[in-house]
């Protein structure tokens, strides 16, 4: 929360949060310091970072903060809910879950991306819009794949026990994994997950009370019915592995209707939700699942 909220006032200080013309300096500030409500609260973009991966190409690792603790709120991808240039649609979440969420999707450029282009997401939510833009402002690259203060990295995912392997906050709708359901009999939903059992924190102080290496945290992401888990989170049994922590853990997800429908894995390790505040070490994926009666 504490690097968001500075986030935010960086880019308001440097001038690059956008924020519709309507709204004047005053309002703005009290939108970005608005307090959490049980409903009725405002969702802003929340900028990560960026980083460049191996072909040289760059990738945008975005979030969000609902400030509603009892509300989540659905915005369907569109005028509400748009990306720009390009969009509306670059991937972005319908689905806003109450609270912080760090690192939810990516969005990859191509290598010969104008360092000072950007991408900006507009998000209308209980009447009130945020907008925040996108670019590679070199204060925040970031490397979500290791923390070598400590020694940690990201858990490593499966979602078939001898199928490829997902690492990182890399999760985007254009590589999700493809399932098929119904809705009688829903998806059961088995994953695979190895860490080193490491943690990173601002001061690596001792854990007290340590919870389990990895917990996986289960959500819709897009779909038009409602979707639920029947564990959460879901427990792990042990398996054979090279790994200080191996296990397996399966959810079993049901839907109230037919359709295209998107779930969200966010895998966190002993350092909690989003790495801790670190930006590092927390793997994502998606699920793509078309449900039929």
């Amino acid at each position: 929360m504490r690097r968001f909220l500075s986030t935010l006032a960086l880019l308001v200080g440097a001038g690059v949060l956008s924020l519709p013309t309507t709204i004047d300096l005053s309002l703005a500030a009290q939108q970005i310091s608005e307090p959490f409500r049980k409903a009725g609260a405002s969702v802003t973009p929340s900028y990560e970072g960026w980083f460049t991966n191996a072909d040289g190409s760059h990738t945008f690792l975005i979030g969000y903060l609902n400030r509603n603790t009892a509300e989540r709120i659905e915005v369907p991808v569109g005028p509400n809910n748009r990306f720009e240039p390009g969009g509306p649609d670059l991937g972005q979440p319908a689905v806003f879950l109450p609270g912080r969420l760090v690192g939810a999707f990516t969005i990859t450029v191509p290598k010969g991306f104008d360092p000072k282009a950007r991408l900006t997401w507009s998000i209308t939510a209980n009447g009130q819009t945020n907008s925040v833009p996108f670019w590679m402002n070199e204060q925040y690259e970031v490397n979500p794949w290791a923390d070598v203060a400590v020694g940690n990295n990201p858990p490593v995912i499966r979602f078939d026990p001898t199928g490829p392997t997902i690492q990182g906050p890399i999760a985007m709708v254009a590589k999700a994994v493809a399932r098929t359901a119904t809705v009688s009999a829903g998806l059961s939903l088995p994953v695979w997950a190895s860490d080193d059992a490491k943690y990173s924190s601002g001061s690596n102080a001792p854990l007290r009370n340590p919870p389990p290496p990895v917990i996986l945290h289960w959500s819709k992401y897009r779909g038009p019915g409602t979707v639920t888990f029947d564990k959460t989170p879901p427990v792990f049994e042990k398996t054979e592995g090279s790994a200080v922590f191996n296990g397996k853990a399966t959810v079993l997800a049901k839907f109230s209707q037919p359709g295209e429908y998107v779930l969200h894995l966010d895998v966190e390790d002993l350092s909690g939700r989003g790495g801790g505040g670190e930006v590092c070490c927390f793997t994502t994926a998606m699920v793509k699942v078309t449900v039929t009666p």
